[in-house]
C-alpha cells in the first residue's frame, strides 16, 4: 500500500509527525513491542531514527533509551521460560554444556559479540541468554555496549548514507573489524 522500498525511505519518513519528545515515545514504544517479534532487527531502527532526527546525538541517545528498554523483556522471558530447556540440552550435548561454562567465565565477552555480530536477531539472542541464566547486571551492561556500537554506526548510516549506493554501506565495515577482534579475543580466552 505505502510502496516501502529503500528509495523512497525519505518520503516514508513523514508518517513519523510530532515534536522530538512525540517520536522518541514513538521509538521506544515501538522498541518494546517489537522484542515480542523476536527476529526485527535494532538497525532498522537506528536508521530510522538517523533519517528522522537528522541529528546524530539526539538519534543515538534516543535509540540507546530504546534498546536499554528492549533488552529487559526477551531476557526475562528467556529466564522463567527456557532454563529447563538448557539444561535438558546441557545434559544431552556436551558441546553446549561446554559453551554454557565458557560463557560463564566470559560473559562480558560472549554477550559482546553475539550483540555485535549479529548472529542471531538481538531479541533472540537475548532469549537465549537468558535462559542461560546470565547474570542480569553483566548481561545488560554487555549488550548495551554491544549495541550502542552498532547504534552509532546505523544512525550514522541513516544520516548520512545513500541506501542506493553499495559504497554507502562501507559505513558498517568497523562492525566486522570489531567481532572479528572479539572472536580473536574470546578464541584466545578459550584456549
Amino acid at each position: 500500500k505505502n510502496n516501502i522500498s529503500v528509495k523512497n525511505v525519505d518520503a516514508l519518513t513523514g508518517y513519523l509527525v510530532g515534536g522530538t519528545l512525540t517520536i522518541t515515545l514513538i521509538m521506544v514504544g515501538f522498541s518494546i513491542v517489537k522484542s515480542f517479534a523476536l527476529i526485527f532487527p535494532p538497525a532498522v531502527l537506528f536508521v530510522l531514527s538517523g533519517i528522522v532526527f537528522g541529528d546524530m546525538v539526539t538519534a543515538v541517545l534516543v535509540n540507546a533509551l530504546a534498546t536499554a528498554c528492549s533488552l529487559i523483556l526477551p531476557y526475562f522471558l528467556g529466564k522463567f521460560m527456557g532454563m529447563d530447556a538448557v539444561d535438558s540440552l546441557k545434559k544431552k550435548f556436551k558441546a553446549i554444556e561446554k559453551f554454557d561454562s565458557f560463557t560463564d567465565d566470559n560473559v562480558f565477552g560472549v554477550v559482546f559479540v553475539g550483540k555485535v555480530a549479529c548472529l542471531l536477531p538481538s531479541d533472540l539472542n537475548s532469549l537465549v541468554l537468558g535462559a542461560m541464566n546470565l547474570p542480569f547486571g553483566k548481561y545488560f551492561f554487555a549488550s548495551n555496549v554491544g549495541l550502542f556500537i552498532i547504534n552509532i554506526l546505523w544512525t550514522l548510516f541513516g544520516m548520512s548514507g545513500d541506501f542506493t549506493n553499495i559504497w554507502s554501506y562501507l559505513y558498517l565495515l568497523p562492525i566486522v573489524f570489531i567481532t572479528l577482534g572479539g572472536v580473536l579475543y574470546l578464541s584466545k580466552s578459550a584456549s
